[in-house]
């Protein structure tokens, strides 16, 4: 009787990324920013714990609330690619990388934590609600004048500073900033992460995976995204909207710098026939009609 051979099952060795090279989607695409955290729940939860300055071993839970269908196309209804999270199911933390600057960034964030906030179903008190943290990763400075690599906001009393309530939370990661780290950012390697998000080659990418373990995993994880095709393709997707808003920035600001200048020239010509006026009133010339 004839006995059949035993199936030898071939294990495939994981895709690593290269040593070197530039990196074919920058780590700030939102939509790689996106499927890596629904990609890798340990990456999305070290990541969390730097933005929160807790341990990682004090998040036993974070579950992604609004994932999407990764490879698929990006609709109405998941162009704005944010990530919504429940931590230990009892907080809501809300996460957006920000490539573009449109100038709506504190209004927006103040939808987003609001929205996040008014949670409560029918019948449920007050004392229920749960915490909501905004985190805005941007790739510009929110308020030049005053720069700052991690800003957290709530809300105080204007006079003496009292907080109304721990429940809100508003923060603010510069990803152009790591050069204004304190001593506290430092400790929880926010500025890794910092760092991760604004490299733009492996060897960038790779000499961070020595100091991070969740970094490592993210490191690898970025890589067999980007080998999968859909993927790329809304990646690439998405770096072609950065472009054409860019361009559509530059083209107005080129416009406002024109009219400024414009501007300029006839406040030089009306100063220039105001003097004439009084030089002319002043040694006696008066104008005829």
């Amino acid at each position: 009787m004839n006995q059949s051979k035993p199936s030898i099952e071939i294990v495939k060795e994981p895709a690593l990324p290269p040593a070197s090279g530039a990196l074919a989607i920058p780590m700030t695409n939102d939509y790689l920013f996106r499927a890596l955290l629904q990609r890798n729940n340990e990456v999305l939860k070290g990541l969390i714990s730097a933005l929160l300055h807790i341990s990682p071993t004090d998040i036993s839970s974070a579950v992604i609330l609004n994932p999407i269908e990764l490879g698929s196309s990006v609709d109405q209804k998941t162009f704005i690619l944010d990530i919504k999270v429940s931590m230990n199911n009892a907080t809501v933390i809300h996460l957006e990388m920000q490539v573009v600057n449109e100038h709506n960034w504190v209004e927006r964030s103040l939808s987003y934590l609001c929205r996040n906030f008014d949670q409560l179903k029918a019948g449920s008190n007050y004392q229920e609600v749960r915490p909501v943290f905004q985190v805005g990763l941007l790739n510009f400075t929110l308020f030049p004048h005053q720069p700052e690599f991690y800003a957290t906001y709530q809300f105080l009393n204007v006079k003496n500073h009292t907080l109304y309530s721990d429940k809100l939370c508003l923060s603010v990661l510069d990803l152009t900033r790591t050069d204004l780290a304190t001593k506290e950012d430092k400790q929880y390697q926010l500025d890794y992460w910092a760092t991760l998000f604004k490299s733009t080659t492996w060897e960038e990418l790779m000499e961070l995976t020595q100091k991070n373990k969740y970094i490592g995993e993210a490191v690898e994880t970025v890589y067999q995204l980007t080998q999968e095709e859909k993927i790329r393709m809304q990646c690439e997707a998405r770096e072609d909207y950065y472009r054409t808003q860019l361009g559509w920035q530059n083209m107005l600001q080129e416009r406002d710098d024109l009219l400024e200048e414009k501007d300029s020239i006839i406040r030089k010509q009306q100063t220039a026939y105001e003097n004439l006026l009084a030089w002319a009133k002043e040694h006696g010339y008066e104008s005829k009609s």
